[in-house]
């Protein structure tokens, strides 16, 4: 089975097909071997209705004890061994499914990681939650035709050899079953995976809603838009589960298929072996022996239709890898050298200019569009920022990541204890975790966990309230400690004394870096060095914030909004304590701002 550290291969991308067809080719000989066992298997399976005739042809029928005792002896020594190869064969096969598994796991997740910021743009959450959620694991059942469905086709062919033996009239039977079998569950197959298809597609939106709804909840409570979008869902899931109800229909057929149509054959094959043995053309060893042989095909067609149903599942879910894989990061031509010194970023799209070394804020009546200059001053999205002398897109990625920092306001926060979650894959020294904490007034965050900073914070951070995930957020940003922070919103979920506290802290730890923020909080904007007023996206004017309240209108209608709502804020809450409700009022008043 794949290890966890091993690289995984390069897929083959071309479709869900082929993609099946290279989990195989990554593990020769596991999937020979188990085709191998389960071929041995299923044929020694065949053999115990030959060795039962003999029994009763050379041992019981004559009274021979001696010959019934031998090939009961045969019988029993034949039974034991079939267990021990069965017991390989499950083995086996298990390893050939988690293999495929968590090979796709990894090539899935690979890929996301080098996608990085294009993923969100390229594709939506609730298609990669689905491949990780479903798909996976659809596409390891679908490997079971290299088990079963390789030892079922031997099988079938023994049995016809061996009934040949015997009638062949019997044996031509047997051997136009499988024309039949495929002529009737063909065209189910297809139509299967028309609608598995459908069904996972819209599976995928479905999912991504949903995934949209729980994380602006807060905000459409706000915005009174709760029930707008919970009827939406409503009716969007009852579309999927019509859809369900197809494929259940189509899937129902396949699996009643497989259980009926060997119940059939059986007993045609039956019938004419008896009416041979009637006219006395076979005997009665060989009578027990032909129904010995079609009891035993009675699993290999089963299997073969129930491996249809699983690799027309497993190709579409294929598919949906294959296409994912197929998403190419944003082309990466940058080849020039940044900076060699701390210098000016200038976005000519929106004009903001920041200086290196000191503490400039975008204020904006729109919180979109801070968000967005920040994203091309990061290199998150296309422009033509300058970095001193150069353009930003032509420097190597991996030096504009190294450098300049993007704090989202909802950056992922992964599973592991605070220590793990804020300093990330490297070690950090106690004295700078202790300062970045300190900076982002997170001491009650840590002193309110039961382990302090050992104490396991679950996944996006959903063990703590919203505020407290925001400075947490903070204190990994500075843990960083990168030559250019550029901050979104870092403080919208905090009350205003805890406000404060981040914004003095913030300027100090910072003193002598580049640190970007978007805010229009006053609490902020009086601790900067710079403020540029954003209009549209665009600098309206630029200067000290108390300059700025004198000589701009509409700059000071911008702060004084924010002004009263965090006097209102403080009056109905304790000084120091930050709370989910808080989180969900900024949130409001910041979705209600940029939708005027």
């Amino acid at each position: 089975m794949i290890d966890a550290y091993e690289d995984p291969g390069t897929p083959d991308r071309r479709g869900g097909a082929r993609y099946l067809w290279w989990l195989v080719r990554c593990q020769p000989g596991r999937s020979v071997a188990g085709a191998l066992l389960a071929s041995v298997w299923m044929a020694l399976l065949a053999a115990a209705p030959y060795l039962l005739a003999r029994a009763v042809d050379e041992g019981l029928e004559p009274g021979d004890t001696a010959a019934l005792a031998g090939w009961t002896a045969v019988l029993v020594v034949l039974g034991a061994v079939n267990s021990w190869v069965s017991v390989l064969r499950h083995r086996t096969m298990t390893r050939v499914r988690m293999d495929a598994l968590f090979r796709t796991v990894k090539v899935v997740i690979g890929h996301a990681v080098r996608l990085g910021a294009a993923l969100p743009r390229r594709t939506g959450a609730g298609e990669v939650v689905t491949i990780g959620v479903g798909d996976v694991h659809t596409i390891s059942n679908a490997l079971t035709v290299i088990g079963p469905g390789v030892g079922s086709v031997v099988v079938y062919g023994v049995v016809a050899a061996l009934l040949l033996a015997v009638s062949p009239v019997l044996a031509g039977v047997v051997l136009l079953g499988m024309p039949v079998v495929a002529l009737l569950v063909g065209p189910l197959m297809a139509r299967l995976q028309r609608a598995e298809g459908g069904y996972r597609e819209r599976q995928g939106v479905l999912t991504a809603r949903m995934g949209d709804l729980a994380g602006g909840l807060r905000v459409l409570n706000g915005l009174g838009g709760k029930g707008l979008f919970a009827d939406a869902f409503r009716r969007d899931s009852a579309v999927l589960r019509e859809q369900g109800y197809r494929v259940g229909a189509v899937a129902s057929w396949l699996q009643a298929l497989g259980v009926g149509l060997p119940t059939v054959f059986l007993a045609a094959v039956t019938w004419c072996a008896a009416r041979l043995a009637a006219r006395g053309e076979i005997s009665v060893g060989e009578l027990i022996a032909v129904y010995g042989y079609v009891a035993v095909l009675v699993g290999p067609v089963a299997f073969l239709v129930d491996m249809g149903y699983q690799l027309s599942r497993g190709v579409v879910a294929a598919d949906r890898v294959a296409r994912l894989l197929r998403l190419e990061p944003e082309p990466e031509h940058g080849c020039a050298d940044p900076p060699a010194e701390p210098a000016v970023l200038y976005d000519p799209e929106s004009g903001v200019r920041v200086v290196p070394g000191r503490l400039t804020v975008l204020a904006a009546a729109h919180p979109a569009d801070g968000a967005a200059v920040a994203d091309r001053l990061g290199r998150y999205a296309p422009s033509d920022v300058t970095w001193g002398a150069v353009r930003l897109d032509e420097v190597a990625l991996p030096q504009v990541r190294a450098r300049i920092l993007v704090a989202g306001p909802e950056a992922d926060l992964f599973a592991g204890t605070l220590r793990e979650v804020v300093s990330g894959r490297h070690e950090r020294d106690p004295d700078a975790l202790a300062r970045a904490v300190r900076a982002a007034a997170a001491e009650d965050v840590v002193q309110g966990l039961p382990e302090g900073l050992d104490s396991p914070v679950s996944a996006q951070g959903r063990s703590l309230s919203g505020g407290q995930r925001q400075r947490v957020r903070l204190v990994r940003a500075l843990l960083a400690d990168p030559e250019v922070l550029l901050a979104v919103e870092p403080t919208s979920a905090l009350d205003a004394h805890t406000e404060a506290t981040v914004a003095a802290r913030l300027r100090e730890a910072r003193r002598g870096r580049t640190t970007v923020l978007t805010s229009s909080s006053p609490l902020v904007l009086d601790h900067a060095d710079t403020v540029v007023h954003l209009v549209g996206g665009k600098v309206a004017a630029t200067g000290r914030h108390r300059e700025l309240l004198e000589r701009e209108p509409g700059y000071r209608a911008l702060v004084t909004r924010d002004a009263e709502r965090e006097t209102d804020q403080a009056r109905g809450q304790d000084i120091g304590q930050d709370t989910e409700e808080d989180a969900g009022q900024d949130a409001g008043q910041d979705a209600e701002g940029a939708v005027r």
